[in-house]
């Protein structure tokens, strides 16, 4: 692994671990999308909003629907990068989903706050 691939690497595998939802293992296959992810030039901000938009589409459901089981894999994440590479939505938006999960459980946000150079 090189130098810039660990700097993608273990931020983003760090990160994805400490979100909320998932089962804070890391897997090799985890890794193995880690180091595509960085040969592709998916910035770490774009892993990092896709984070976001995931915890918030389940955490933002109605009160009434079962709960998810937890995320297992980084691969969960990748329609939605997907999404994202595609059509970008307005940066705004992440702030509004950022302020919205804050302020029902700020636990929720803490571990995704980071901002990436």
């Amino acid at each position: 692994m090189t130098l810039l691939q660990r700097r993608y690497v273990d931020p983003l595998l760090d990160l994805y671990r400490r979100t909320p939802g998932t089962t804070g293992h890391i897997r090799p296959a985890d890794r193995r999308l880690a180091v595509s992810l960085a040969s592709r030039g998916i910035p770490l901000q774009t892993v990092r909003d896709a984070l976001l938009l995931a915890v918030a589409r389940r955490t933002l459901r109605p009160d009434q629907a079962p709960p998810l089981p937890p995320i297992r894999s980084l691969h969960y994440i990748l329609p939605i990068l997907d999404e994202l590479l595609v059509d970008p939505p307005h940066p705004d938006y992440f702030h509004y989903l950022h302020r919205r999960l804050a302020s029902l459980a700020p636990a929720l946000v803490s571990p995704i706050d980071h901002q990436f150079p």
